[in-house]
């Protein structure tokens, strides 16, 4: 899995910050990495200089493997904080989108447990 940090020119700290966020998101969506090609995370700061209640942004784009992008975004008043929501909430989307899959294409039906199609259990028997 590729991980792929961006940020704007009004985030502090950048060489620490890229590193941390980098080695946050390999651990935190550790179990994804092999159904997920790349992961970028794009750090804003709205106002600069000036503080605000949510003036920092995290932006999450995840590539599953033979799916759509999926993102995310959370607003919060640190940058580690906006990362922080952005990252559970990509768990949580993946998650979500993941087990779907799963139960849409992995599902064991009747027919799948190993009966010929006149044999379902509890079905008419064959004459």
């Amino acid at each position: 899995m590729q991980i792929q940090v961006n940020t704007d020119d009004k985030v502090e700290g950048r060489e620490a910050l890229l590193k941390w966020v980098e080695a946050e998101v390999a651990e935190k969506l550790a179990r994804f990495r092999d159904r997920v090609t790349r992961i970028e995370v794009h750090l804003s700061d709205s106002n600069g200089d000036k503080s605000g209640v949510k003036d920092k942004r995290c932006v999450m784009e995840a590539r599953p493997t033979g799916l759509q992008p999926l993102a995310v975004t959370h607003e919060a008043a640190t940058v580690a904080d906006a990362f922080g929501g952005a990252t559970e909430k990509l768990k949580h989307l993946l998650d979500h989108t993941f087990e779907r899959s799963k139960d849409r294409h992995g599902r064991e039906t009747i027919r799948g447990e190993g009966h010929a199609p006149d044999e379902v259990p509890g079905g008419p028997t064959p004459s």
